[in-house]
């Protein structure tokens, strides 16, 4: 299973950044070969769709489960009609999410929140 972690750094003790669409990094944790593969965030800089962006990387990158603070409205309609499912996690060490997803202890994301529009 590939997990895709919105994350503020490039190692599984950086904190997770509860931005999906503008968060730096994404971890992508293979629980199967327990390695991490670490991706630059394209919507990061994007002037505006910075979330269709951040999931179509994600989609791309073939991953399961996507663990974050909360999706936007296009990220979300992206990754739902993709059929991988989003966790929402409070910022803590992206070991400790995948911990919490382990354990069953994050909630799904079954709508979006409020969109964030760059200025």
């Amino acid at each position: 299973m590939k997990i895709g972690i919105s994350a503020k750094g490039k190692t599984l003790d950086s904190l997770l950044d509860e931005r999906f669409g503008r968060c730096e990094y994404f971890l992508i944790y293979n629980t199967k070969e327990q390695k991490v593969n670490i991706l630059e965030n394209k919507g990061q800089v994007a002037a505006g769709g910075a979330g269709i962006k951040a999931a179509q990387q994600l989609i791309d990158e073939k991953v399961d489960i996507i663990i974050t603070g909360h999706l936007g409205p296009n990220a979300y309609e992206l990754i739902d009609r993709s059929g991988i499912k989003a966790y929402e996690c409070k910022t803590t060490t992206i070991n400790s999410a995948i911990k919490k997803l382990e354990n069953n202890e994050l909630l799904e994301i079954r709508e979006a929140g409020a969109a964030h529009h760059s200025i």
